[in-house]
Order: C-alpha cells, then structure tokens, then sequence
C-alpha cells in the first residue's frame, strides 16, 4: 500500500507543531512521541476522508488518542525515594523554573489541561479548540475557566506567583 497523496508533505511541516501539542499533553517526550505516531497512523488510514485542512483532524485524533489512553494507562511505578542530585550540575540549573507550573497544570482533569494547552499554549482560538476538541465553544469557554480557578487556588501557583 503506497503513501496517500500529500501524507508526508503534511507529516514535515507539521510534525514539530503536533509534537509541541503532544508533549504539553503527556507532559513526557517519549509519550508525546508515541501520541503523535499513533495519531500520524491513524490520520493516514483516514486520509481520503480528510478534506481541508488536515491539521485540526489530526490534533482531534490526537487529543481523543490521548483520553483513551489515560482510561486504559497502567498506573507506572513511583519512585520511594528521592533521587540523587545529577553529578556535576547545580540544582539551580537542573530544575526548570517553570516546573511548578508543568505540575500545578498536571493535576488539572484531562479536557481541562487540554482546553489549557490548546488555547493558551498553541494559542488557538476557541472556535478552533472547540473544533479539535469536538465540543461546543461553550464548554471551551467553561472548561477553561474552570482551569483557571483551579490553577488560581492551587497552592504551588499561589507561592510561586508572589515569589515573582
């Protein structure tokens, strides 16, 4: 079976677009990278039935991708006990700055954080997070707003914030 027409021009240019979608998603580079190959495949089985722009059907394959394997993950392993400092790196420079809030969004309920990534981090509108997401850019609005207020009450953005 050949290549569809247009598949892998899609596939170069959007690719690292999808894959910033897919890691603010997972919130881990190797899962984003599964989630983007899964939703590539399955975009390519489907890609006679794409009309316009394939790019918002593919990040909804995506994001429903996603949700499906948040229902069926395996919880992974924990660690006990806390990790040494990596050798030969200050603990300034091994932490990110940002990381209390990659946390605070990470417990937020899944159709929040990703209303969360696609409206403020791939700065779409709410009609388009409407159109990714399959729902009515009433719940966007909704679910979004409800994000907020729980990032607003969420302690580590609370401190965070007034250290800044």
């Amino acid at each position: 079976m050949g290549v569809p027409e247009g598949f892998e021009e899609f596939v170069a240019g959007a690719s690292t677009r999808l894959l910033r979608t897919a890691f603010l998603l997972t919130r881990d580079m190797g899962h984003a990278e599964d989630l983007l190959q899964t939703s590539l495949a399955r975009a390519w089985r489907a890609w006679q039935r794409v009309q316009g722009d394939p790019e918002p059907y593919v990040r909804r394959i995506m994001v429903n991708t996603y949700a499906t394997w948040w229902r069926r993950r395996w919880r992974d392993e924990r660690p006990t006990e806390v990790l040494p400092e990596p050798v030969g790196v200050s603990p300034e420079a091994a932490v990110d700055e940002r990381e209390w809030l990659w946390q605070a969004l990470g417990r937020l309920p899944r159709r929040q954080r990703a209303v969360v990534v696609l409206r403020f981090y791939e700065d779409m509108t709410e009609a388009q997070a409407a159109d990714v997401l399959g729902c009515s850019i009433g719940t966007v609005k909704s679910q979004a707003s409800r994000a907020i207020a729980k990032l607003r009450l969420d302690d580590s953005v609370v401190r965070e914030g007034m250290r800044r």
